[in-house]
């Protein structure tokens, strides 16, 4: 089986653009990446039900979305919103509602544009937050990520203030408030995910190098905490930012990146119990790790190492959650978002 692979990048010393890479599932290797699409900046991706890519993207001094056709040979560039300003650093989409969601970490708002199945773009509303927290960057409101919950509201994760918010969503892109969400001072909530029975979330905090595993009402739209572990040994004193989080598809096992300690942690998951369990760390064989994706068999993981433009392969125990490295000197320039192709 192959499976195509999209790494986003930073575009400041030698990446051009989003690269494309095929994983060979039978002999456990990724080919070298070439350069997909020419963009400045595609620090985040995501792919559509209708195989469109969205793409953060960069001109100038001005930042926003881009969208391209992946249903041709060769990708079609289909419609971008920039506005003045630094661009966003994360992507939502709602593929039912034809909606994507912006987050912008400098401008501290989320954005909502209505799309279609040829990725034409339409701004629909957009929320300017404020607050921050006691970490000197925590100085303002910093959005990170903006997402659907498992009953179709927005989650949304503001780093600088130490909340995650909720929104409700109209069909045709407007939000409104649902509820709030309070971590302890200085946890950073950079992302999250949800487990597959909707009930539970897991938030990957930045600055503390933390996850806490929460519940959450599908009723009320809010979330209750209910456990908060360390990401890294308490041996490692060095700086290190959590990062990327992702959950296997039977909910079983949670993964965490750290940039600093430059790892993947493992965790994994009780419901009956309501626990997390630390599994293992383990070397991503790279600097500074920002994102990572499991493949569509989750037999493989994918990290990208932005500081070392490398990524690595992982074989992965779909019985114990475990990693061991395949492939560490796939060359990615940059590489800050990882992503599955269509």
């Amino acid at each position: 089986m192959q499976e195509t692979i999209l790494f986003g990048t930073y575009t400041k010393r030698r990446s051009q653009g989003i690269y494309r890479a095929i994983l060979d599932t039978e002999t456990k290797k990724i080919t070298t990446p070439e350069l997909l699409v020419q963009v400045q900046n595609p620090t985040y991706l995501r792919v559509s039900a209708d195989n469109i890519l969205y793409t953060i993207s960069k001109k100038e001094e001005r930042g926003g979305i881009a969208s391209y056709n992946l249903n041709n040979t060769t990708p079609t560039f289909c419609d971008e919103e920039l506005t003045k300003g630094a661009p966003p650093c994360y992507i939502g989409l709602d593929n039912k509602k034809q909606l994507a969601f912006t987050a912008n970490f400098h401008e501290s708002t989320v954005t909502v544009f209505k799309t279609d199945s040829h990725g034409h773009l339409t701004k629909t509303d957009e929320i300017i937050h404020e607050g921050q927290g006691p970490l000197p960057e925590q100085e303002a409101s910093h959005i990170h990520f903006t997402d659907l919950t498992p009953d179709n509201r927005l989650a949304v994760c503001d780093l600088g203030s130490d909340k995650i918010y909720t929104y409700a969503i109209t069909t045709d892109g407007k939000l409104a408030p649902v509820a709030e969400f309070a971590t302890t001072p200085g946890f950073a909530p950079r992302h999250l995910v949800f487990h597959p029975n909707g009930h539970y979330a897991f938030l990957v905090g930045e600055q503390s190098s933390q996850i806490s595993l929460l519940a959450y009402d599908q009723t009320t739209g809010k979330f209750h905490h209910l456990q908060t572990l360390a990401t890294i040994p308490v041996t490692w004193h060095k700086h290190n930012g959590a990062a990327a989080i992702r959950i296997s598809q039977d909910g079983k096992f949670v993964y965490v990146s750290n940039r600093g300690h430059n790892s993947i942690a493992v965790f994994k998951f009780n419901p009956t119990a309501r626990k997390l369990e630390f599994i293992e760390s383990v070397s991503t064989q790279g600097d500074f790790p920002r994102d990572f994706i499991l493949d569509s068999t989750e037999r493989f993981l994918i990290a990208a190492n932005q500081n070392t433009d490398n990524a690595t392969l992982f074989s992965r125990n779909i019985e114990t959650g475990k990693l061991d490295c395949l492939q560490k000197d796939i060359l990615v320039p940059e590489g800050v978002c990882v992503s599955l192709g269509r």
